[in-house]
């Protein structure tokens, strides 16, 4: 699981690319966590297929309304009611309170709901897609293949990838494979 692509909402779309990142709710246990929508050490015994078919559909979702910001398209309605219901609804509460050592530490308040979590979420993508300046950071990486969206902060805006060392590195490698052989056709009629 990569969280790089800028925003939690984004980061959730990438969870589909390659292949299902979050087919149950093992696995959306630990994008949870990595997401950081929860605390360290947050039990998450509740966390079942229902969730991770929750977040999936959410995924769905934010996805649609992503892709058709990139493209200039119209907004798909009924994507756009459901990311705005999900997100009227309270997100979890955080309290801090005193570890082993004594230390303070973050814990969800009043225990860890679905509807709370998606809450996070969906407020995520409102915020993504009412913001004209991240709007305007978003980008669809240029990997040969690569589907993932993500916000482009870097220097100058001229991020092409995703990732400079997966999609970028693939990108450059076929560079090189692509001059190597034409430069090989080349020697050859001689």
């Amino acid at each position: 699981m990569r969280f790089d692509s800028g925003r939690v909402c984004l980061d959730l779309v990438a969870t589909f690319t390659p292949h299902e990142g979050i087919p149950d709710g093992d696995e959306l246990r630990l994008w949870l966590a990595g997401a950081g929508l929860v605390p360290d050490r947050t039990p998450l015994a509740r966390v079942g297929p229902d969730w991770a078919a929750a977040f999936r559909s959410l995924r769905a979702d934010v996805e649609t309304l992503v892709r058709a910001e990139l493209l200039g398209t119209d907004t798909d309605e009924n994507a756009l009611a459901r990311v705005n219901a999900l997100a009227a609804g309270p997100p979890p509460g955080l309290c801090a309170v005193r570890d082993r050592e004594g230390h303070l530490v973050r814990e969800l308040c009043g225990g860890v709901e679905c509807g709370a979590l998606l809450a996070a979420v969906a407020r995520d993508a409102v915020e993504l897609l009412t913001d004209p300046g991240d709007r305007a950071l978003l980008r669809a990486c240029a990997g040969d293949g690569c589907t993932r969206v993500y916000l482009d902060t870097s220097r100058g805006h001229r991020r092409r990838w995703c990732s400079s060392e997966r999609c970028g590195n693939r990108e450059r490698v076929a560079r090189h494979r692509r001059r190597a052989l034409a430069a090989g056709a080349g020697q050859g009629s001689r």
